[in-house]
C-alpha cells in the first residue's frame, strides 16, 4: 500500500489543502513499516480556479498522477471540495502533524483501519482524521454539512 503526503518546500505538511501542496512524498507501506520511495512535484498547484482549488480537471490532474504511482491514500492537514472526487480512488487521511516522519509513526498506528478499509473494494472511500485516536468518516456526509457551514475546509 502506498501514501502520498502533501507537503511544502521544507518538506513538512502545510496547513492548505492537498491539492496545494508544493511536493507529494511516496511512501510505501511493508514489513510494518512506511518506507519513503520517491518525490513528486505538483506541476498542478496553480491550475484551475483563481486561487487554485475546487477544480475538476486539477483534481483529474492529480488523480492521474498519482494513480501512476500506485498510491491508495492521501495524507494532508486539510483537504478541500475535490474530496468528493478524490475518495473514489484514494482513502483520503487528515493527519494533525506537520512532520513526516511523526505521521508515518502515527499512520502505522491505525494502519490496520486504513488497509481494511482499502481492501473493502468501495467505489467511495471513508475519510480517516488521526489526531488523538482515528475518526472514519463518510466524505459525503461531511463534505455536505461543511458546505452548509460556509464552505470551511475539511480538517
Amino acid at each position: 500500500m502506498r501514501f502520498a503526503y502533501a507537503v511544502n518546500e521544507n518538506g513538512e505538511f502545510k496547513d492548505d489543502f492537498f491539492g496545494h501542496a508544493d511536493r507529494f512524498l511516496i511512501y510505501k507501506y511493508d514489513s510494518g513499516q512506511l518506507h519513503f520511495e520517491s518525490e513528486e512535484t505538483n506541476i498542478f498547484k496553480h491550475m484551475g480556479n483563481a486561487d487554485g482549488s475546487g477544480s475538476p480537471e486539477k483534481s483529474e490532474a492529480i488523480i492521474d498522477l498519482l494513480k501512476k504511482k500506485n498510491v491508495h491514500a492521501l495524507v494532508a492537514r486539510k483537504f478541500g471540495r475535490n474530496i468528493t472526487r478524490i475518495n473514489n480512488h484514494f482513502i483520503p487521511v487528515v493527519i494533525h502533524s506537520h512532520n513526516p516522519e511523526d505521521a508515518s509513526q502515527i499512520l502505522l498506528q491505525h494502519i490496520d483501519w486504513i488497509t481494511d478499509e482499502w481492501h473493502k473494494k468501495t467505489d467511495e472511500h471513508k475519510m480517516f482524521m488521526i489526531k488523538n485516536g482515528i475518526l472514519k468518516l463518510d466524505v459525503k456526509s461531511i463534505y455536505l454539512q461543511a458546505e452548509k457551514a460556509s464552505e470551511k475546509p475539511i480538517s
